[in-house]
């Protein structure tokens, strides 16, 4: 800041005043700014967040912990919530937490050590109580994104999973089908969600069907290949699948493609999330559409901006809606 002020012919407070863009009393001419920047880029000048955080000052640094780095949704979300970020004049740090607790909690340990101004957390932590139990106590903000319902003590951006899921479901019975089988990953967060309504959609609706018909495998396509090569033997076969993430549908529709199956002829599928693949896979896949872009610019708020008058953060529940393609079609028969 020394080298800037001298370099444009003002004091180093101008300085800090300009590069910080601190409001001030007596406004600085528009030239001496334009003047002051143009030097602090010539000089290759970059604020020290490190430095900032010391202060007490903003660093303009966000940690993200994510759950699952390898789903394909939260590579969007992830996109999503560094274009809001940046939209700010925020970075993201971003760590995965392997679905391991103890390196969950190194990467709190590392994400406060860097003086972030907040922690975001994608995915369901709640198997993890010392890690979050860590994060209440810690005075780094807080926010958790597709967590499932509510978290005590940390706000949350989450999706009405049930809609989702009752808007899927009716989809497949306005077709015919009532032999509809469910396949999930681990039932935690939304996934856990997911499957409750689905249960509770077919009992409400006097639709019965084998416990056989609700698979959980690993949030991978493998995972859903194994899950309908097991539905397909049973007897009778479901005529639909829901799945609970396009993670998985993507392996339901390879599986059924490699065994024959027709879809929609045979089989329809219906996936969760929307991803940027699901428009592209053969057919194309019927999914429910997560809102990322608003969830993201939602979390961004809360994690970024004061909260009015000293409140207290709130929690926010934001919709889904159906997206129907080609892999879905009327129940066979």
């Amino acid at each position: 800041m020394q080298d800037i002020a001298k370099a444009a012919g003002v004091s180093q407070s101008t300085v800090s005043r300009v590069l910080n863009d601190t409001p001030t009393s007596v406004p600085i001419a528009a030239d001496t700014r334009e003047r002051v920047q143009e030097v602090a880029k010539r000089l290759g000048y970059r604020p020290n967040p490190l430095a900032r955080g010391l202060r007490g000052a903003r660093t303009m640094l966000l940690g993200v912990i994510v759950r699952e780095i390898t789903d394909p949704f939260f590579a969007m979300a992830i996109e999503a919530l560094s274009t809001e970020a940046l939209a700010r004049g925020y970075n993201v740090v971003l760590g995965s937490a392997h679905s391991k607790a103890d390196e969950a909690i190194a990467l709190r340990a590392v994400l406060e050590t860097r003086h972030c101004d907040a922690i975001l957390l994608l995915g369901d932590m709640r198997d993890e109580p010392k890690f979050l139990d860590d994060l209440r106590a810690s005075q780094t903000p807080v926010i958790a994104l597709w967590h499932g319902s509510e978290l005590e003590g940390v706000p949350t951006v989450n999706i009405d999973n049930r809609a989702g899921m009752v808007a899927a479901l009716d989809h497949l019975i306005d077709l015919g089908h009532t032999r509809i089988a469910f396949v999930g990953g681990r039932p935690l967060g939304d996934i856990r969600e997911r499957r409750t309504a689905y249960s509770e959609y077919l009992e409400e609706s006097g639709v019965s069907v084998p416990d056989e018909y609700v698979q959980n495998v690993s949030n991978d396509p493998s995972g859903g290949d194994a899950a309908l090569r097991t539905l397909l033997a049973l007897d009778p076969p479901p005529t639909a699948v829901v799945c609970s993430t396009d993670h998985l549908a993507t392996g339901v529709l390879h599986a059924a493609g490699d065994l024959g199956v027709p879809v929609p002829g045979a089989l329809s599928v219906v996936g969760f999330d929307d991803i940027p693949m699901a428009s592209f896979t053969v057919p194309s896949l019927t999914t429910v559409r997560m809102p990322v872009d608003e969830m993201t610019a939602v979390a961004a708020r809360l994690a970024m901006d004061e909260p009015e008058d000293g409140g207290v953060l709130e929690s926010v529940v934001l919709s889904p809606s159906l997206v129907i393609r080609k892999s879905t079609g009327p129940a066979p028969g």
